[in-house]
């Protein structure tokens, strides 16, 4: 399992916990992001940075992606792709997103999107909890539990 980081959202205390992840278990972590982004001195954890433009990052994610890899990320139609192809997608606040879930993310994703272009203010995302921090590592280490009692 490969762990690939649609980078340019990601909260830097996720980015974080993931460092620690990968170093503890030597799982290759990946941060794709058309930004550069520092990351710690490491033979498994890598950058790549993408030129600019839509959906760049994630084409090139997707590209990469093998059955059974991970990837963390907010944007629901990358998770919806991720999970067509046999990954696992988590997002940062903690919730895995799964074939039975991505569909009604999708369509409610669709719906406030046509309620912005409308003129309705729907609010952003509140910010990033305690408690999001804390489901975010726990399913991160169950799925990596998971992978090492499978190699």
């Amino acid at each position: 399992m490969k762990i690939w980081v649609d980078a340019d959202a990601c909260p830097v205390v996720i980015k974080d916990i993931l460092f620690r992840a990968a170093q503890r278990t030597g799982v290759q972590l990946t941060l794709m992001a058309n930004q550069p982004i520092r990351i710690p001195p490491s033979n498994n954890i890598k950058f790549i940075q993408v030129s600019s433009g839509f959906d760049v990052a994630d084409n090139e994610i997707i590209k990469r992606l093998c059955a059974g890899d991970l990837v963390i990320t907010g944007d629901i139609p990358l998770a919806a792709e991720v999970i067509e192809k046999g990954g696992h997608a988590l997002n940062p606040r903690g919730e895995l997103y799964l074939a039975d879930n991505i569909k009604a993310r999708l369509t409610m994703r669709d719906f406030m999107d046509t309620l912005r272009t409308s003129g309705i203010d729907t609010g952003g995302p509140s910010a990033l909890s305690q408690s999001d921090r804390k489901s975010f590592a726990s399913h991160l280490d169950k799925l990596l539990n998971k992978y090492a009692s499978n190699a």
